[in-house]
């Protein structure tokens, strides 16, 4: 059986001499038959021994297969190399950060959020002038701010010159 150095066996080609093996042998393993002792005799040792030299043959091409993968794979091994990572220590930035007047004038979109509350269709249908819709936190409990939709802080509500304010009472820790 000969192969390209370099390639394996191909695998419909193991297939093959794997089935052939296998019918082989169980021709081999069959009981002689009864008629003439000598015959049976000679008909098994020509099978089995056709049999024992294709199995040979295909354990010798196996373990040459074998032999010059591992080689192969040997001179790969010795010619890589580690990569060198740079050095990604903290120091000194190389050069000043930007500005941060640079992003000053992007907007953003704030919203603060007294409460939450679930409501069917129909009870917002009916909502009228002077309709009451109770929410689910307390009178004096902080309020949520949202930058962007992102909740970034908390507050308390006021009132300065007749106009509602927050006062912002904890910044929460900005997450990834």
């Amino acid at each position: 059986m000969t192969t390209n150095s370099g390639e394996g066996i191909p695998q419909a080609e193991l297939d093959r001499l794997v089935r052939e093996a296998a019918a082989a042998a169980a021709r081999a393993a069959m009981p002689p038959q009864p008629s003439d002792e000598s015959a049976a005799a000679n008909d098994h040792t020509e099978p089995e021994r056709a049999v024992q030299d294709e199995l040979d043959a295909l354990l010798a091409e196996t373990q040459r297969q074998t032999k010059a993968f591992t080689a192969g794979a040997d001179e790969i091994r010795s010619a890589a190399q580690a990569y060198q990572l740079p050095d990604l220590s903290f120091g000194q930035p190389a050069r000043e950060p930007a500005a941060i007047d640079l992003i000053g004038d992007v907007e953003l979109d704030l919203r603060i959020e007294l409460g939450r509350t679930a409501m069917r269709l129909d009870d917002v249908l009916r909502l009228r002038g002077g309709s009451v819709v109770v929410l689910d936190k307390l009178a004096g409990d902080p309020v949520d701010i949202y930058v962007n939709e992102r909740l970034v802080a908390r507050g308390e509500v006021l009132v300065l010159n007749d106009n509602f304010c927050v006062r912002v009472t904890e910044l929460l820790a900005t997450q990834p």
